[in-house]
């Protein structure tokens, strides 16, 4: 059962995501050209996609696979054309349906159904691996961790996500928004040091058969995040 703080920043992402940014994401997911900093973070971006990519097989043949946050969907389609099932779930339908225009007709040999919704919702089934991308790193690190732990008893292969490492400069800048708060802000990422995500991870119960196998930040310019790998064993 997700916690109320847990639906709370869900709701705030779903109005940021599907109204507010909407138009500005648009543009930063695709080719066309944006401002120097908005440069860096789509940059980055496509760095930390191809890092957790690279963490699944390189044939996805009959594996089911949860994009959780799929966003614009460029990483559904990378798996897709591994050979996956994917379950491409985002909470903003803006999002999802723009996701659905880009995505080729036939993502062959693989399919790709777009769904709106939570991607902790286990109506979504059962997987073989879970992708998410950004998409915890506005929750706090006991609802991350819950979080992950909730993905877990549905997925019997890997969970490959990330996390706002905290340094100093991302801690400044969240303490920042929290003194000068803006209605048309995106909510908070909630920076984690990773020994805390760690400690949480190995304290939860649920999470006692996984293990974290690898782990790699990236850094360019405004934009930062550590991806992490679980696995079972």
């Amino acid at each position: 059962m997700p916690t109320a703080t847990y639906v709370a920043r869900r709701q705030r992402l779903e109005t940021y995501f599907d109204r507010t940014a909407a138009d500005a994401w648009t543009q930063l997911t695709s080719s066309a050209p944006v401002s120097r900093i908005r440069a860096t973070v789509r940059a980055g971006r496509d760095q930390m996609r191809e890092t957790l990519v690279s963490w699944l097989p390189a044939n996805l043949s009959e594996r089911r696979v949860l994009d959780a946050g799929c966003g614009t969907g460029a990483l559904s389609v990378i798996a897709a054309r591994r050979g996956a099932h994917v379950t491409a779930v985002d909470i903003a339908g803006t999002l999802v349906n723009l996701a659905g225009e880009r995505a080729p007709p036939d993502p062959a040999p693989g399919v790709i159904e777009f769904r709106v919704g939570d991607m902790l919702d286990t109506a979504h089934g059962e997987f073989h691996h879970v992708v998410a991308m950004d998409s915890l790193i506005h929750y706090t690190r006991d609802d991350m961790v819950r979080a992950l732990s909730t993905l877990a008893q549905r997925t019997s292969g890997s969970i490959v996500f990330t996390f706002a490492p905290q340094t100093p400069a991302l801690s400044l800048m969240h303490a920042a928004g929290k003194l000068f708060p803006r209605a048309d802000k995106a909510p908070a990422i909630e920076p984690v040091s990773e020994s805390s995500l760690r400690r949480g991870i190995a304290a939860d119960p649920m999470l006692a058969h996984w293990r974290i196998n690898r782990t790699q930040r990236v850094m360019s310019g405004f934009y930062t995040s550590q991806a992490m790998e679980l696995v079972r064993g």
